[in-house]
């Protein structure tokens, strides 16, 4: 008899210590955008890990960015959802009604699982995964409202995915390869890897805004000619001579914009490689400093990373759409051909064709867009650059950066000028058709 009353004390004593420790503030806490800005640092790296070509990356930004960027409009009457003004694009599902939800959880969950599904290392972003769902745990979040934010996550992730399964990426995965002809004026692969063209089908993939890949085609490259008092050849000789003067600034800028994810070494017998953040990924970076100078909201950083990763997308897809249209051969085979055959560019020439400059196209799409959600005379300092070796470099507006950027190009010596302003030209008209069809407010 005494045993069972001293059980029957003890029973709601232990249901007291046995409850969950439920943080009045875990909204608040858990609204921190540093846990954005740390999932987008994280699939950064994995991506300069896993060696992905710079139009890939920016679909993977792309679309994990709009997970997270459509599950905080789900929530917050101050932002539209993407729905109906992307391409194709009809929506995530719905939240419950009259719910409660950690939106910045569930937005966090639906980035990490979208980008865990376009990369190759899985298990790395598995683990930043559990990582920081356990310091989610931490803050305290009601057991239904955490499993009711995860699941939703999940669901904005599975529709994400749906969509991105149409865009005919896996069907360019099998198109030919860039096929290399005798004419002299065409682009072929460059040392010291002499890679294939990288993704000369990209104009293939659907754009998130623009009408088509070929919608804002820039004007014509230069006529090629091997004649010296040719515009071509004066424009190769530019490119020649250019690190002639000022030339440790030339080269500060030139290896500050070099983003090149995979550069290959030789020596005597021995190739190894170096791998590097992606143009795509420096301006996701910009994009970051940009959200983290002025206290940016979650919802806040979530759009910024959103329409920064789709102007740089669809920047892409046009640069690309040219690039294999033109197919114009690049400074280092001209010059060692008819010029210097031991000559040698500043950076190491990319593998695709040199018209239009991808740098100077896709900078100049982010930074409209930037410039869109930030102001005109945004000054920052740009400090993405610091672990891979280079000191910051200080910028008084999104605009400005993108044309240090564009002729960042020509101070490396593989690409001549018109392929550089005339890909600011060409980035502007993108980024200003996004600014001027996304409405997210």
């Amino acid at each position: 008899m005494k045993l069972r009353y001293f059980a029957f004390l003890l029973f709601p004593l232990a249901a007291f210590f046995s409850c969950e420790k439920v943080n009045p503030d875990f909204q608040q806490e858990a609204a921190d955008p540093a846990y954005l800005h740390r999932s987008v640092k994280q699939l950064t790296d994995v991506i300069v890990h896993d060696i992905f070509s710079p139009p890939v990356a920016s679909r993977i930004y792309a679309y994990s960015s709009l997970a997270a960027y459509e599950v905080m409009a789900s929530a917050n009457a101050d932002y539209q959802s993407l729905a109906g003004q992307l391409n194709d694009f009809s929506g995530v599902p719905a939240p419950q009604k009259e719910v409660e939800y950690c939106y910045p959880l569930a937005a966090v969950t639906a980035f990490l699982k979208v980008g865990q599904t376009l990369i190759f290392s899985e298990d790395s972003m598995r683990v930043f995964r559990e990582k920081i769902m356990a310091e989610f745990d931490e803050i305290g979040i009601p057991g239904d409202v955490k499993e009711r934010s995860l699941a939703y996550g999940d669901e904005v992730a599975a529709a994400i995915i749906a969509y991105s399964s149409t865009d005919n990426y896996k069907q360019t995965r099998t198109f030919p390869k860039y096929s290399i002809t005798d004419n002299p004026a065409e682009w072929q692969p460059t040392p010291p890897s002499y890679m294939d063209g990288i993704e000369p089908s990209w104009n293939k993939i659907r754009p998130f805004v623009l009408d088509s890949s070929g919608q804002f085609t820039p004007a014509p490259p230069t006529a090629f000619s091997l004649e010296k008092d040719s515009k071509f050849y004066e424009e190769v000789m530019e490119v020649y001579t250019v690190l002639d003067e000022d030339r440790e600034e030339k080269m500060a800028i030139a290896e500050f914009w070099d983003c090149n994810p995979f550069v290959s070494h030789t020596t005597g017998h021995v190739m190894f490689a170096t791998k590097k953040i992606t143009p795509g990924g420096h301006w996701m970076g910009i994009a970051m400093q940009a959200a983290i100078k002025v206290d940016a909201d979650f919802a806040k950083a979530a759009a910024t990373y959103s329409l920064t990763s789709i102007a740089l997308a669809d920047a892409f897809i046009s640069c690309w759409d040219e690039k294999y249209r033109s197919r114009l051969l690049r400074p280092e085979t001209f010059i060692n051909r008819y010029i210097d055959e031991n000559w040698l560019p500043a950076l190491q020439t990319p593998p695709f064709p040199e018209y239009t400059s991808g740098h100077s196209v896709i900078s100049r799409a982010a930074a409209v867009t930037l410039t869109e959600l930030y102001g005109d005379n945004f000054a920052f300092v740009d400090s993405v650059e610091v672990e891979y070796g280079l000191p910051v470099r200080s910028f008084e507006s999104f605009l400005a950066a993108s044309e240090e950027a564009a002729v960042s190009r020509l101070y490396g010596g593989i690409h001549y000028a018109p392929a550089c302003f005339n890909g600011v030209d060409q980035g502007e008209a993108v980024g200003k058709f996004i600014n001027a069809k996304l409405k997210i407010k």
